[in-house]
């Protein structure tokens, strides 16, 4: 690696989250009681999915404000920022967990991220390695694996319990 430095966007989890729906999403996550890998095993520190899909989203995604070249103006910025509080808030539906109609636009928001990224780094040294705009970069799941099965996305994770290996496998 050199010393080059990397141009970073400030991500939609530095600057606002749809708290409401992440929290509502959550609560109601602890009830479902048919279907859910909760009920395959407990364990002492179980992460509600739909915490673990929005912050996985939230960091991956550039807040609008970080992109004034597409919003240039505030109110464009929030309107914007507003579209993707509904996606989140679909996101974290349990329902949506795999409702492809869902999670195509949030891929399609990341990848659109990642690309943005690539364009502000194409003068890195080793941009060609670093920064290849089909290829998404790995990710580190601070939810060990629960966040990243869902999205397709490659990662790793350091606190592998049973049941989260079963899912990475599936």
């Amino acid at each position: 690696m050199t010393s080059h430095p990397v141009k970073r966007r400030k991500k939609l989890i530095e600057v606002a989250i749809p708290l409401e729906a992440i929290n509502a999403a959550s609560a109601r996550e602890k009830s479902i009681r048919h279907g859910h890998p909760s009920t395959l095993h407990l364990w002492w520190a179980r992460r509600p999915l739909a915490a673990a899909r929005a912050v996985i989203f939230c960091q991956m995604v550039d807040d609008p404000s970080a992109v004034p070249e597409e919003f240039p103006t505030e109110e464009d910025q929030e309107n914007e920022r507003l579209r993707l509080f509904k996606l989140i808030s679909e996101l974290v539906l349990w329902e949506s967990t795999t409702n492809e109609a869902v999670l195509k636009p949030a891929r399609e928001e990341i990848r659109r991220s990642w690309r943005r990224c690539c364009a502000d780094n194409a003068d890195h040294p080793e941009a060609a390695e670093l920064f290849n705009p089909e290829k998404l970069p790995g990710f580190h799941d601070p939810f060990a694996g629960v966040g990243l099965y869902r999205w397709k996305l490659s990662g790793w994770a350091w606190r592998h319990t049973p049941v989260i290996s079963t899912r990475w496998r599936c």
